[in-house]
């Protein structure tokens, strides 16, 4: 019961008894390690975690709202995700970045879709980060059931790290039911590993002097991006327990596991 009554003094009180209620799930289902590399200071940071079920679309962010002491974490999300009564409500305690490339197999929610936005996700993602909000990403895009292997990972977490130059938090999320029985559970026993930062603010300079409207620069843009996004895959594949199968030699050569404290992108 002392964990929780875990101080939440960055949140209202009626929002963290909402807070705690919520976390209720996590207790009973959740084991962490590594809690001691979430940062003291506000951030703003990136958070990367590997994605496995619906269930980690409430349970994570809330776990990681309450041993943050109640900072927020905006995670980028499906938008349809905030249609859905009760729970788009618990959602908007996120501030989430709604991706709205997706649509909803529900005719009646599929009708309420947004027109998409001026801004890019990465784009969004940056301003809220210019603004001090850390984030939270799955770098695979969807829910991945695959018991041993990490999917395809997008680049989008290898352009915000890059453009914004702020640290890379891993997170992996693991089953002891994935190592039994060789299968992810719709909601089960879950296990949370956070790893060191990563440090890629050695080549933002770099990223950010090269153009994006086109052209050789534009493609040595999404090469870095990419190499980015693949380091940060290994390492989740070394928290989560699945294999990530990486598609490109640069990465592999580019972009070294690092040791506690140093910066990746040399290059």
């Amino acid at each position: 019961m002392k964990q929780l009554f875990k101080p939440l003094p960055h949140l209202s009180p009626v929002r963290a008894l909402l807070v705690r209620f919520l976390m209720l799930p996590n207790f009973l289902l959740t084991r962490a390690e590594g809690l001691e590399r979430l940062p003291s200071t506000k951030g703003p940071f990136i958070f990367a975690f590997n994605h496995n079920n619906s269930a980690e679309a409430l349970m994570v962010p809330i776990f990681f709202i309450y041993h943050l002491g109640g900072h927020t974490i905006s995670f980028v999300i499906d938008w349809m995700y905030g249609r859905v009564p009760v729970l788009g409500s618990m959602m908007e305690m996120i501030e989430p970045v709604y991706v709205y490339t997706k649509r909803s197999p529900l005719r009646w929610i599929e009708s309420s879709r947004p027109v998409r936005t001026a801004e890019n996700t990465a784009q969004r993602c940056c301003r809220k980060i210019a603004a001090g909000r850390s984030i939270g990403i799955f770098p695979e895009g969807k829910r991945n059931p695959n018991p041993g292997t990490l999917g395809r990972a997008r680049s989008g977490i290898g352009h915000i790290a890059l453009e914004s130059g702020v640290q890379v938090i891993p997170v992996g999320i693991d089953f002891p039911l994935r190592r039994e029985k060789g299968r992810i559970p719709v909601l089960g026993r879950t296990i949370i590993r956070v790893g060191t930062p990563m440090d890629f603010s050695s080549c933002s300079d770099e990223y950010r002097s090269l153009s994006a409207k086109g052209g050789e620069e534009t493609l040595q843009r999404n090469r870095l991006a990419m190499d980015v996004t693949h380091a940060v895959m290994r390492r989740l594949s070394d928290l989560s327990g699945k294999e990530y199968h990486s598609s490109s030699a640069i990465a592999a050569t580019t972009l070294h596991q690092p040791q506690t404290g140093e910066r990746l992108c040399q290059v």
